[in-house]
């Protein structure tokens, strides 16, 4: 039986039900922030892998950075075969320790470096996203967007971070702690992005102390990775208390307090283990090095390259950086005519570290990747700050796409170059050596002006290597093998002269010899036989000394030796 459906009539006297509007056609939701940081992130992380064992070869402190990683893997303070190490903070270290503990050992220092850039890739990776988040909470989020697909690209950035150097774990902390930072420097109803020339005070939000807190433990892990950090971290937050600008004062104060704390908590550390005195003498040496007191590297030592010189020299591949440098006075000058508490913060930022590397550049010990700590910065400030076309110019949007699409090609053009040439020689060298030449061998380095150079570092766990330039010394010590980086020489950072190297390989042919980018020409030469005579004896080694491979040394093909040579 099929039941009649009533239909209800209207008698004109019910109320409307209510029909909700169309929605907008064409109206999409805006993409989340996570979104667009994971997107940089993953970017960044796959160009910085992508051929990073074969796309630069070894940086002298890359081995160093290793060594001590592998020694706090062990426990303790961080130390070389020389003692402990207080150069640097040891925060690095424990993450590669950390690392370390996660992926295995490695069976030789280079294996172990590959394995440290894979590490500093993640990092990188993560400043991506700590750059996207940061901006996107100042200004918007296609604003985050190009900052990080910017810094993805920037080749600059991408051999920074290919490298295992402090800056670019130093760098995370320090955008966290502003990402912190920033959410306590707020404005009122007008928000971050408000009218200029808003004074609205801040509001912290909840838990502004905790936050405060949080901020000052990432600044400090910032300065126990590399303790120049203070510069920019430190020093604006003492400029803010001074001029009240970001913050309220009591969580400046609250931050700075937190970061000064963790250092001296490193500090005591090392004195309640009695080790101050090492570490007095090594802060007091890196200090005179940061002023210049005492130049031992950098653009501004005697006899290296020029740095006007230099960056003529790599001006092809780096335009895009130079430009967004060149920018940085127009940055800056932006930043300070905004009036709102978050962006009189980043000004600070900013400013801080144009004068630590304007100071660098003029008196103190200038180091290439002592730009990265201005580079990020001023990313940051051109992205909050730079005017964008607006939707009812569409000719002004063109232009500004094509010009962003300019400044990211030639980035990518020398990517392309880069990762497609070879430069992997000390890698090679060493293969080269385990094959044909005996574990203990005497081989003469010339590399390494006032240290330990780069073929020291990759090799003495398996031959014994010096300074022995002269045949007395060559024959008391059994050297018969030279290597001869031969841009590090010709650059003047060689322990031995150009000439004192050019007497020594007078005549000799090269047995193993590769051409790259980093160090021209890195060449094995086998050197004359030996003085003999009553008065030039061996020199007796322990076996302990040495502990590589020990393998025959079979006479190589001539046709090998050969293609070495070429």
């Amino acid at each position: 039986m099929t039941v009649p459906r009533t239909v209800p009539v209207s008698t004109g006297t019910e109320p409307m039900a209510a029909v909700p509007a169309p929605r907008p056609r064409g109206r999409r939701r805006p993409v989340p922030t996570f979104v667009y940081a994971a997107g940089a992130a993953l970017l960044t992380v796959a160009l910085r892998l992508f051929q990073s064992s074969r796309a630069g070869d070894l940086f002298i402190d890359e081995p160093i950075y290793r060594r001590l990683g592998d020694s706090a893997a062990a426990g303790g303070f961080p130390r070389t075969d020389e003692g402990l190490f207080f150069l640097h903070p040891p925060g690095y270290f424990y993450v590669e320790a950390g690392w370390t503990k996660l992926v295995g050992e490695h069976s030789d220092v280079i294996a172990g470096v590959y394995s440290s850039r894979v590490l500093n890739a993640l990092l990188a990776g993560v400043t991506a996203a700590l750059l996207v988040f940061l901006v996107a909470r100042v200004r918007s989020r296609g604003a985050g967007a190009v900052a990080g697909l910017v810094f993805a690209l920037d080749e600059y950035c991408i051999r920074q971070n290919n490298r295992v150097l402090l800056e670019t774990g130093t760098m995370v902390w320090v955008l966290a702690g502003y990402l912190v930072l920033v959410g306590l420097t707020r404005p009122g109803p007008s928000g971050p992005s408000g009218p200029a020339g808003s004074t609205a005070r801040s509001r912290p939000g909840s838990r502004p102390r905790a936050r405060a807190l949080l901020a000052g433990l990432f600044f400090g892990l910032a300065i126990l990775t590399k303790d120049h950090a203070v510069l920019i971290t430190v020093l604006p937050l003492l400029a803010a208390l001074l001029l009240g600008w970001g913050p309220p004062r009591r969580l400046v104060a609250l931050t700075a307090a937190t970061t000064l704390a963790s250092y001296c908590v490193y500090v005591a550390l090392i004195a309640l283990n009695g080790h101050f005195g090492a570490f007095w003498e090594a802060k007091t040496a890196g200090v005179r090095r940061l002023l210049g007191v005492v130049q031992e590297t950098g653009f501004n030592s005697e006899g290296t390259p020029s740095l006007t010189g230099r960056l003529v020299a790599e001006l092809p591949g780096y335009t895009s950086t130079y430009l967004l440098l060149a920018l940085t006075p127009v940055a800056l000058f932006l930043l300070l005519r905004r009036k709102e508490p978050v962006y009189r913060l980043l000004a600070l930022f900013q400013a801080s570290a144009i004068v630590t590397l304007g100071y660098a550049v003029g008196l103190g010990t200038l180091e290439e990747q002592a730009l990265y700590l201005l580079f990020v910065p001023n990313l940051v400030a051109l992205a909050v700050t730079v005017p964008v076309p607006s939707r009812t110019r569409p000719v002004l949007r063109v232009l500004g796409c094509g010009l962003l699409v300019a400044l990211l090609a030639a980035p990518a053009t020398s990517y392309a170059h880069a990762r497609g040439t070879p430069d992997d020689g000390f890698e090679r060298l060493r293969t080269y050596l385990l094959t044909h030449v005996p574990a203990g061998s005497g081989i003469v380095t010339v590399d390494g002006a006032r240290s330990r150079g780069v073929t020291d570092w990759v090799l003495r766990d398996t031959y014994r290597l010096g300074p022995w330039v002269t045949p007395e010394e060559q024959a008391a010590n059994g050297a018969g093998y030279l290597i001869v980086p031969w841009r590090v020489i010709e650059q003047g950072y060689g322990r031995s002269s150009l000439a004192e190297v050019r007497r020594l390989t007078d005549g000799l042919r090269p047995e193993f010899a590769f051409d790259g980018p980093m160090y021209g020409t890195l060449a094995l030469y086998r050197l004359p036989s030996p003085l003999s005579g009553p008065n030039l004896t061996r020199l007796a080694v322990p076996d302990s000394a040495v502990t590589g491979p020990l393998l025959p040394a079979p006479e190589p093909p001539a046709a090998e030796v050969g293609d070495a040579a070429r």
